[in-house]
């Protein structure tokens, strides 16, 4: 791989991509200062912390995703990017608050270097993308027939030729001091793919009070990464330039979006991002404890989860309720041997049906959320019932008060259970009001260990898993999903996770009108998943800016 330095001096041939970061705010060193036609068009990393949902940056799989879409599968997309960090939870509403670290910026820059030479290597990538022979190492008609197309669709907008030529200077600047056509183009290349238009999610609408209505291009972005978490197709942004984003157009261009095999990507975009499944990829669990316990279980249960929801939301369009209380999932060798049923395939996953006297139904029974809200060395009734209340429910659970206590005592004569041993925590007035809320619910799980396998005892002693959930008495985990499932909060605390995923902000006062549209048109369709989808993306909620949302609380 070429090498590249960080500051190269005005009369080398990164010259103009140096100046062209310093507009952009991307590089530390300018010595000149050029003129921008649009501030609004790039926005700097400089640029103080956006506000939420207004300039949102691409999450490490949107760039990823992104790059595909540009290039082409083959295309390597180095995984030391600047990490997704989440505000109330949620990766996407951290990626609209978050702003770029320095470290980040040089990340991304060694991100751009790298793509931007494999595809000018010699081959099927870069014969796709230049349709020109060119005449000299300067080529700038050939270049301009190369940049001009891939900057729309990084863009994700139109874009004027002032802005291409701009690039396309880089690349001619550089190939005629290298010699080399392509060797030049990777410069321009990675110029794109280093700008805060590629890079960021522009939202910001008109000029109207409260940010107005997005423009037709922003409402095309906003669209695709809903839906499909990636860049526009041609056909959404010439959909967008001829006007046709509205009314009856826009509702064909969603439903052929909805049609597409990328809507896929897209529901498990969020339902990674909902149930914070990409903390799954770093599990830790103390192996003399958990002997089924390896590197490979974490990333396999994500999967099964993703496989799970893929099934239940867009294969055979279940209503909400299923994900509590499906007897249907997937698994490989090693969750199957977890669930003590026999492995479907001998290589991969296949789906299962779960057997009718076993007590695992449905997303609590997956190792995904029973590993996941556990301790390393023990299960955890708190953050268990902490994921039910706040993930599924929408509950607000207070932080507990600073410089008190929170370890549970440890097992003794009186306290032998896990249970035994909250109670006596829970007698403790300053925790009795957040465990009260989380305990009995989370005490519903424990027949099932840290890592999700069925268990009967605790320190030697029956597992009492009865308990109520809001005023409804349960046995056992068969009964807890029965009950969670006909919870008056699960099918409006969905409706609000999907909107707040899809506009990239929190929800305000402003949206509780729109939310419960959204609720009544969810009921109607039998609370099915795409249906839902379609309806947030049709709603003028969804359609307006969000650069002046706070962040509400909301667990």
């Amino acid at each position: 791989m070429k090498m590249y330095r960080s500051l190269t001096p005005l009369n080398s041939p990164r010259a103009p991509l140096a100046a062209m970061l310093c507009v952009f705010g991307l590089a530390g060193g300018c010595v000149e200062d050029v003129p921008v036609a649009s501030p609004r068009a790039s926005i700097g990393f400089g640029d103080p912390t956006p506000t939420a949902g207004g300039l949102p940056r691409l999450t490490s799989a949107q760039y990823r995703n992104a790059i595909t879409e540009l290039f082409g599968p083959t295309v390597l997309v180095p995984t030391n990017l600047e990490p997704d960090l989440p505000a109330e939870g949620s990766v996407a509403l951290g990626a609209s608050t978050n702003a770029i670290s320095p470290v980040g910026v040089e990340r991304y820059e060694g991100a751009a270097y790298a793509i931007a030479e494999q595809v000018m290597a010699e081959g099927e990538v870069r014969g796709m993308l230049v349709p020109c022979s060119p005449s000299a190492p300067g080529d700038a008609v050939c270049a301009t027939e190369v940049i001009r197309p891939l900057m729309r669709r990084a863009f994700r907008r139109a874009v004027t030729e002032d802005e291409v030529q701009s690039v396309v200077a880089v690349a001619v600047n550089a190939s005629a001091t290298l010699g080399d056509f392509y060797d030049g183009l990777e410069y321009g290349i990675a110029a794109l793919l280093m700008s805060p238009d590629f890079l960021y999610r522009q939202a910001l609408g008109d000029d109207a009070p409260n940010g107005g209505a997005l423009s037709a291009f922003e409402l095309a972005s906003r669209l695709s990464f809903f839906l499909w978490d990636t860049v526009p197709d041609e056909a959404l942004l010439t959909a967008a330039e001829e006007g046709r984003l509205s009314d009856g157009d826009l509702e064909g261009e969603v439903d052929r979006m909805l049609a597409d095999p990328r809507v896929r990507q897209g529901m498990r975009a969020f339902v990674s991002d909902w149930l914070g499944l990409d903390r799954l990829s770093d599990l830790s669990k103390d192996p003399t404890i958990f002997r089924a316990a390896s590197p490979e279980l974490g990333p396999a249960a994500r999967e099964e989860t993703l496989r799970f929801f893929e099934h239940l939301f867009l294969t055979t369009e279940a209503p909400l309720a299923e994900m509590l209380t499906s007897r249907t999932t997937f698994v490989n060798r090693r969750l199957s041997a977890i669930y003590e049923i026999p492995a479907p395939t001998a290589d991969g996953f296949g789906m299962v049906t779960l057997p009718e006297s076993d007590e695992r139904r449905g997303l609590l029974g997956q190792v995904s959320v029973l590993a996941l809200h556990a301790h390393a060395v023990s299960t955890s009734p708190t953050l268990r019932g902490r994921f039910i209340r706040e993930t599924l429910l929408c509950t607000s659970v207070p932080a507990p008060p600073v410089n008190v206590e929170t370890s549970i005592p440890e097992p003794s004569t009186e306290a032998r259970t896990l249970r035994e041993r909250l109670a006596s925590h829970r007698s403790v007035s300053f925790c009795a009001s957040c465990h009260g809320l989380l305990d009995p619910i989370g005490l519903g799980l424990e027949s099932y260990d840290g890592i999700g396998r069925h268990r009967t005892l605790d320190n030697d002693f029956p597992i009492d898993t009865t308990g109520d959930l809001d005023g409804r008495p349960y046995a056992d985990m068969l009964e807890l999903t029965e009950a969670l499932s006909r919870h008056p909060n699960l099918r409006p605390c969905f409706v609000r996770r999907v909107f707040r995923y899809a506009t990239g902000a929190a929800e305000d006062e402003r949206d509780l009108a729109a939310i419960a549209a959204l609720l009544s048109d969810f009921g109607a369709s039998g609370d099915r998943y795409r249906a839902l989808l379609r309806a947030i993306a049709l709603s003028p909620a969804f359609h307006a800016a969000r650069a002046d949302a706070s962040l509400e609380e909301m667990p």
